[in-house]
């Protein structure tokens, strides 16, 4: 009998419980995904996360106590194998970058169907990064490439394949997969890739190569083989 795969154990931060009660609803009925707290502020996030250890963290932006983008700061520090995925009615460039640059690793609107936050939820699990469509253009526009002088590194033949892969909706295992290459070594390539590029997650890693022109416009519309 083939072994069934682990529920996705995700905690809920909203500081409005009957949003909170909305979106639990809706994800306690998708098999595989159980919602194990939920925080009403950011420092019970924090600690929800340090009691419970979820998988993914789904955190809004705007939240008492500290915000998402500081909840989102203190998971990359303390529990980085916690997915954390921002699920917020802000679509301002302010707020999208400054969550990438804490290492969120998705960003997904509140008008949002029901089913495209599950299947967020479960790229996050996967280790994918996942931006809403409505504001893919627009961040486009902000992460731009540095000034001249800035001294970018152009990227190697390797970096610019495991870049190319992350663009594409591959989770480390299945770069590894691909390029027949271990885990540990894809994570070297990637920590190349964002110092080179100046970022400090796979989506603004993706979108500055874009911006350079080394990645097509569409890469975040392809799909995984």
């Amino acid at each position: 009998m083939a072994k069934s795969k682990p529920l996705i154990r995700v905690l809920l931060a909203d500081d409005h419980a009957v949003v909170r009660a909305g979106i639990r609803q809706f994800l306690e009925r998708e098999k595989g995904i159980r919602v194990v707290a939920e925080a009403g502020d950011g420092e019970e996030a924090r600690q929800l996360v340090e009691k419970h250890h979820p998988d993914v963290a789904v955190l809004d932006i705007q939240m008492p106590k500290a915000s998402g983008i500081d909840v989102t700061r203190w998971i990359r520090a303390h529990h980085v194998d916690v997915g954390v995925l921002i699920l917020t009615a802000y679509d301002d460039d302010p707020y999208v970058l400054a969550v990438l640059q804490a290492g969120a690793n998705g960003y997904v609107l509140k008008t949002s169907a029901p089913g495209e936050i599950i299947q967020a939820i479960k790229d996050v699990d996967e280790g994918k990064s996942v931006m809403d469509p409505a504001i893919t253009q627009k961040l486009l526009t902000h992460i731009t490439a540095p000034t001249p002088g800035a001294g970018i590194e152009e990227l190697t033949d390797r970096e610019m394949q495991v870049l190319e892969l992350v663009g594409k909706g591959f989770t480390n295992k299945a770069i590894g997969v691909q390029l027949n290459i271990s885990d540990r070594t894809v994570q070297g390539h990637l920590a190349h890739i964002f110092n080179k590029l100046q970022a400090a997650s796979r989506t603004e890693a993706v979108m500055r190569a874009v911006s350079l022109g080394w990645l097509p416009p569409d890469i975040g519309q392809l799909k995984e083989e």
